[in-house]
């Protein structure tokens, strides 16, 4: 029980994991499978951000030759990931309104059934 309560943070990033890559793979709607990537990206700035921080660590910025530092890196490392990250979101739920517009539905079966008669017509053409 102690390993569990020792490494909950590794422990809560795991299940985040799951389930974001449970509701990317389970889900048609597109908007939940992009739902879906943000909290999988959510578990990955957990993953370096908990052993960026040392209990009893400080900024490294104190001129003392025996604290304990924390590393500033992951955490500079996340917010630029996190930016990066909304922006990608963005930019995946804009694609999602072209479709929707196009198609007519954001479902993903929907989409795949008015794609294949498209499909079945420039296979039967390269014959």
């Amino acid at each position: 029980m102690t390993a569990i309560a020792n490494h909950f943070s590794y422990w809560a990033t795991l299940f985040i994991a799951i389930a974001g890559l449970y509701i990317v793979i389970a889900r048609g709607n597109l908007v939940k499978k992009l739902v879906g990537l943000a909290i999988f990206q959510t578990s990955v700035y957990l993953l370096y951000i908990a052993p960026g921080k040392l209990i009893g660590g400080t900024a490294p910025i104190i001129a003392d030759k025996f604290a304990v530092y924390s590393n500033p890196l992951p955490h500079v490392l996340i917010l630029t990931a996190i930016v990066v990250g909304v922006a990608t979101l963005a930019l995946g739920l804009a694609i999602v309104v072209r479709i929707k517009e196009a198609y007519g539905t954001i479902e993903e079966d929907e989409i795949l059934a008015q794609e294949q008669p498209a499909l079945q017509q420039t296979a039967d053409n390269k014959m």
